[in-house]
């Protein structure tokens, strides 16, 4: 009789993942997108205020923020991704006792490496600027936020332990709205009220990062005490007493949580290598002015780089949802599951990144100008990085699942390739592509870098490519149409539009966002491509349109 029912177990067991990976993907994704939104749209107004300095302003912001993220990554030191995993880890043991207390001690080490890293920020802020002085105060401005975030990340990462994602998403877009209404009024009233010192206006608007910590951190502990009951129950419900020492618990914290910072570094540590080796290359080349290069730098640093990290917010959602599932199919040595997990997030991956990718690519001179104004380098650099997206979020993706299944060594190596990689060809690359030359380079070694996993995915688990490729392939096909009917939609209404202003390009934009996303949706859901990838409940949605 037992024998019977562990077939029906584990299909009920895979069910349910599936459907919490598509729960938490929806809650992550919601909040993911929603405050990338609130992170671009506030550039409209930021980049009016500032008016010719805007270029330089995007320059120095984005540098700032390089550096912020490395350190941040560093502060957090991978725990709350660690912290996730684990306690997703200990809680399929039926042992949340050793959860809780995994927390508590997760919490002294995120205490600790804020206050070292916020020190470094502060007291080192000359020297990783890098020379640039109005980079210094930027620099100082963020080591606010690197004090607090740490302690923040964890409570963020024990939650989804949980799979609990609905706190995690509304605070990430608490933390965004915060930041941009402190960043939008400090700006307004230096540079229209004030002196006009713009490099005092994106100093704070970089203290907005603490601001929006604060908001977050309010989301965050609200949340923890509304769920506390369940936590306590589950528990007192624990197998067995949490007799790991504190010490062994910070220990296993900190081992687990290298290759993570390692790992996660990976996007920020590609783009460091463009912003310390961009101009001294580009001098190499050409003659030009620290002026002209500050601006090309911001054109695809800051300006293309702000609107599709919007696009890869989705797969950063689904890395957030899919890390404690893998990690307790791993700790259940569920080999079927994790299989079953590993397919279904590449092709919830392809459905919704590959579209996103060549729509964006197809409305960017509307959206570019919608932002910035104007202007055909920042236009043709969106163009391309549109299509950079993807590799980008692959390996946000697929290095999550790395990380889910416990292969961080081969996840490192894998990191190492793609960053020599970067480095052999990022000179060859911006001398014969000057601008998108970084953005291309990272391209090639992101793709080098998601062929290895992939091909590391298939020995282990001897993934159904030849099953997975009809449903890519009718992705691929649906986006390619919806690209060329959306480009020339866009084509035929500049026709009779001018597109160079920022409220007739919004007028364009809309028709196209609506056409393309239609297309997309209608053959999606008339093929049955998206329940097949979704599941079911995408019928209800089909029926309700009327879509045979």
């Amino acid at each position: 009789m037992d024998e019977q029912q562990h077939p029906n177990e584990g299909n009920d067991t895979s069910t349910d993942a599936t459907q919490k990976m598509i729960t938490g993907s929806a809650w992550m994704t919601a909040g993911s997108i929603a405050s990338r939104i609130l992170g671009a749209i506030y550039i409209i107004p930021w980049v009016t205020w500032l008016g010719a300095y805007s270029n330089v302003a995007n320059a120095v912001y984005a540098k700032g923020y390089n550096i912020y993220n490395l350190f941040l990554v560093v502060a957090t030191a991978g725990i709350p991704s660690a912290i996730s995993k684990l306690v997703a880890h200990y809680n399929g043991l039926d042992q949340a006792n050793v959860s809780r207390k995994l927390y508590h001690s997760g919490m002294y080490v995120a205490a600790a490496m804020g206050v070292i890293c916020a020190t470094v920020m502060m007291l080192g802020a000359g020297i990783l600027s890098g020379g640039d002085v109005n980079v210094v105060p930027v620099v100082r401005s963020l080591a606010w936020a690197v004090l607090i975030i740490p302690c923040m990340s964890i409570t963020r990462g024990y939650l989804q332990g949980y799979a609990w994602m609905a706190p995690s998403a509304m605070s990430q877009f608490i933390e965004q709205l915060f930041r941009i209404i402190y960043m939008l009024g400090a700006t307004y009233f230096i540079m229209k009220l004030g002196s006009g010192n713009w490099v005092a206006a994106v100093t704070q608007s970089t203290f907005a990062a603490f601001i929006g910590a604060i908001g977050a951190i309010i989301v965050l502990t609200t949340a923890y005490l509304r769920h506390l009951r369940t936590m306590n129950q589950m528990a007192r419900d624990s197998v067995g007493e949490a007799d790991v020492s504190t010490m062994q618990l910070m220990m296993k914290i900190i081992y687990q949580s290298i290759p993570f910072i390692i790992i996660e570094s990976g996007i920020t540590l590609f783009q460091l290598i463009d912003q310390y080796t961009f101009n001294p290359m580009m001098r190499a080349v050409g003659h030009y002015t620290n002026y002209q290069l500050s601006v090309v730098y911001a054109l695809f640093s800051f300006n293309a780089n702000k609107l599709y990290m919007i696009v890869i917010s989705l797969a950063s959602a689904l890395a957030a949802t899919v890390i404690p599932l893998l990690a307790e199919a791993r700790a259940q040595n569920d080999q079927a599951g994790m299989r079953k997990q590993i397919v279904n997030v590449l092709m919830m991956f392809y459905f919704v990144m590959v579209p996103a990718a060549l729509g964006l690519s197809a409305v960017a001179q509307q959206v570019y100008t919608v932002f910035y104004r104007y202007n055909q380098a920042g236009i043709t650099i969106l163009e391309f990085a549109s299509f950079i997206s993807i590799p980008f979020g692959l390996y946000t993706v697929a290095a999550a699942m790395m990380q889910g299944i416990s292969e961080n060594k081969k996840m490192m190596v894998n990191l190492a390739v793609g960053l020599v990689v970067k480095f052999i060809i990022q000179f060859p690359c911006i001398y014969f592509f000057r601008g998108i030359g970084p953005l291309l380079a990272t391209g090639i070694s992101m793709t080098v870098i998601n062929y290895l996993i992939l091909h590391s995915f298939n020995d282990e688990f001897n993934l159904p490519f030849h099953e997975m490729a009809k449903p890519t392939n009718k992705i691929l096909g649906f986006s390619l149409l919806m690209f060329v009917v959306t480009r020339a939609l866009m084509y035929l209404l500049e026709r009779f539009v001018s597109p160079y202003g920022r409220f007739t390009a919004f007028f364009i934009l809309i028709p196209g966002v609506v056409v393309g996303a239609g297309i997309y949706l209608y053959l999606s859901l008339r093929s049955r491509l998206a329940e097949d990838i979704l599941g079911a409940r995408v019928a209800g949605l089909r029926q309700k349109l009327h879509i045979k």
